[in-house]
């Protein structure tokens, strides 16, 4: 894939400007969040149901777009799609991805709060 932008520092700076004091608050909340997403999504791929698989896609797209994570809301795009069309055989496959990704992403987003 390249260099791809796991986070949108364009958006982060907005979002800080607009957040002020409770811009850790925002960040805190999306990763404890995300974890929960992410159990969702492994539990409806451990059940085969690609309707529930979506919606969790779905919902964890729109709130990676909200912080900035270009690359984690593709990737929930991508799972999004899958659970549409019914077709998980590439699923535990993005699903490992979305791991590896988030925790990229958590990595930058700590540090950004810690300062």
């Amino acid at each position: 894939m390249g260099n791809i932008e796991h986070v949108d520092m364009g958006a982060i700076a907005e979002l800080k400007e607009v957040m002020e004091d409770d811009f850790g608050i925002l960040i805190e909340t999306f990763l404890n969040d995300s974890v929960e997403r992410i159990a969702q999504l492994q539990s409806t791929l451990d059940a085969q149901d690609s309707v529930e698989y979506g919606r969790a896609a779905h919902s964890f797209k729109g709130s990676c777009t909200n912080i900035g994570a270009i690359a984690l809301s593709q990737l929930c795009l991508h799972a999004e799609q899958r659970g549409k069309t019914g077709d998980l055989s590439d699923a535990p496959e993005t699903l490992k991805e979305i791991k590896v990704e988030f925790g990229v992403v958590k990595t930058i987003l700590e540090e950004l709060i810690a300062n």
